[in-house]
């Protein structure tokens, strides 16, 4: 079992719920997330993007490693779902404010 920040447990939490409203209230109001060459600002942006991804691939992610560093949180995680390569490994890349996410980007 990782020891994921707080934050960052909650969202892989609510992320595994497939619940969009919890994760989205993992992160602050003007907090972005880049993912798959797009840019979501704002809390109702990032829970749009959680919707309409978890519909699209309903996939699943099992975070394998944490790694802190330069101010960002790196969690490297399993991806299973329905898309090509499945499954793969991303790296989530957060940065934090206090008890929220002000950014994430997966690659």
């Amino acid at each position: 079992m990782l020891s994921l920040p707080e934050p960052i447990a909650h969202y892989f939490a609510a992320d595994l719920a497939g619940d969009a409203s919890a994760l989205a209230r993992c992160f602050t109001a003007d907090a972005v997330v880049r993912d798959e060459g797009g840019t979501f600002n704002g809390a109702a942006a990032i829970k749009r993007w959680h919707e309409e991804a978890k519909a699209k691939y309903r996939y699943t992610v099992e975070p394998l490693s944490v790694d802190a560093g330069y101010g960002e949180m790196v969690v490297v995680g399993r991806v299973v779902g329905d898309f090509p390569g499945s499954p793969i490994t991303l790296r989530y890349i957060f940065k934090m404010a206090g008890d929220k996410i002000v950014s994430l980007e997966i690659r």
